[in-house]
């Protein structure tokens, strides 16, 4: 058995080798590059069934827990000399980096293994860009009942009539 660091056998963030996984002695922690983050890098745990990432944004800690099944697949993607296998999401800053490397065999067995380990399909993906959010269709409908919507409003900058100078009637039995 090998030897494994801290953050089990793979390279800190900011190394200059290349990241490389082992889909066998999962559940795996390490650091990955994170834009938004405090520091730009979160903290990564993959296991079998689930991911959870840790990172803190303008000092507030965040743990964003995911399922495997919610990813898409496996993609492989292309970047200047060498190719990156990542666990891709609908949502790109929940992409995983899995593998990074030059060596065209070492990415293919690679990913033949992490899809049959995550049950993924393997994706090729090409540079795409992130869907659109959806709009809802009547967002207010959803917040008021429909009595409430039809109701008009009352006019605040007409004031209320005021009766001055009449003398009031009671009736007493």
């Amino acid at each position: 058995m090998r030897r494994q660091t801290a953050t089990s056998g793979i390279n800190p963030a900011g190394s200059s080798r290349a990241l490389r996984l082992d889909p066998l002695s999962l559940p795996v922690s390490f650091n990955a590059h994170d834009t938004r983050a405090d520091g730009g890098v979160r903290r990564v745990e993959l296991h079998r069934e689930r991911v959870v990432l840790h990172r803190a944004v303008h000092g507030m800690r965040m743990a964003v827990n995911i399922r495997v099944c919610d990813f898409l697949g496996v993609a492989l993607r292309g970047i200047d000399d060498a190719q990156m296998l990542v666990l891709a999401h609908h949502d790109p800053s929940l992409t995983i980096p899995l593998c990074v490397s030059s060596d065209r065999e070492e990415i293919a067995a690679a990913w033949q293994m992490w899809s049959e380990i995550f049950a993924l399909p393997q994706l090729a993906e090409e540079a795409r860009e992130p869907t659109q959010r959806r709009r809802r269709r009547n967002a207010i409908r959803a917040r008021r009942p429909k009595f409430l919507a039809r109701r008009r409003s009352g006019d605040l900058l007409k004031p209320a009539s005021v009766h001055q100078g009449e003398r009031e009637i009671i009736a007493r039995d």
